[in-house]
Parts: C-alpha cells; sequence; structure tokens
C-alpha cells in the first residue's frame, strides 16, 4: 500500500465561483462556502471534492482538436433511460453538446461546460455498467 493517496480534481478556470455554481447544479453538490476568490471547492458524497482554481490567461481546451488539447476530461454517470433529461439539464446549466451518441450507438454524450472544459455523461444500465 502507498502513502500516497489521491486528493481532489482540480480545473483551472477564469472565474472559480461561477463555474463550481455551474458543476454544483449538475452534481448537486454544495459549494464550500470556504472558498476564496482563487480557489472554490465542492463537496460530495464520501468525501469526494472537485476545486475550481483561477487561472490567469486561461485558454480552454479545443476538443477534439490537438491545438490545444483537453488533457483530462470528466465522466458523469446517468441512469440510460434518464440521459435526456440529463442533457436537457446540463444544457440548461450552460453546457453546450460538442458530440452526441451517434443516434445512440454510443452510451456516452460529449459537452464543454461554460468555459470550454470537456465532460461526457455516460449512460449506465441498472446494473451499473455501460
Amino acid at each position: 500500500m502507498s502513502d500516497i493517496t489521491f486528493g481532489v480534481t482540480v480545473l483551472d478556470c477564469p472565474e472559480p465561483r461561477a463555474l463550481a455554481d455551474f458543476y454544483a447544479a449538475v452534481l448537486g453538490w454544495k459549494v464550500d462556502p470556504d472558498g476564496y476568490d482563487e480557489w472554490v471547492e465542492l463537496i460530495g458524497p464520501q468525501g469526494r471534492t472537485l476545486a475550481f482554481q483561477q487561472s490567469p490567461g486561461y485558454r480552454p481546451p479545443s476538443w477534439p482538436s490537438t491545438e490545444n488539447p483537453q488533457q483530462f476530461h470528466l465522466d458523469f454517470d446517468v441512469p440510460a433511460e434518464r440521459m435526456d433529461d440529463a442533457e436537457r439539464r446540463v444544457l440548461e446549466l450552460g453546457a453546450e453538446l460538442l458530440e452526441g451518441d451517434g443516434g445512440g450507438t454510443r452510451s456516452w454524450r460529449v459537452y464543454k461546460d461554460p468555459v470550454g472544459h470537456p465532460f461526457c455523461l455516460c449512460a449506465t444500465t441498472s446494473d451499473g455498467g455501460s
């Protein structure tokens, strides 16, 4: 066993509070009230944390281009029968659809958040698989 454990995932962005509010609405998590202008955290179940860090000169990734690559992305699981509802919700919150599910031929859809980070909604079955 390692002495090193996984901590927090941090997204660079121009306005941490605004992006934290977006993901709080997507996930139903709470924004940590102890945040400050340059760093805001979301507190999720079982101690999960997603943080947002102000990055002067932030440039969003350009998916799928490699000119300014995505470098990483977030996957969010959604029950397959709720995918359309989940899509409606993230679009209403300010996400933009980048790639659909190919008319149902794939189990995921790709979006970008309000500052350009790619993320996927991934359909899961009742047994938890994709």
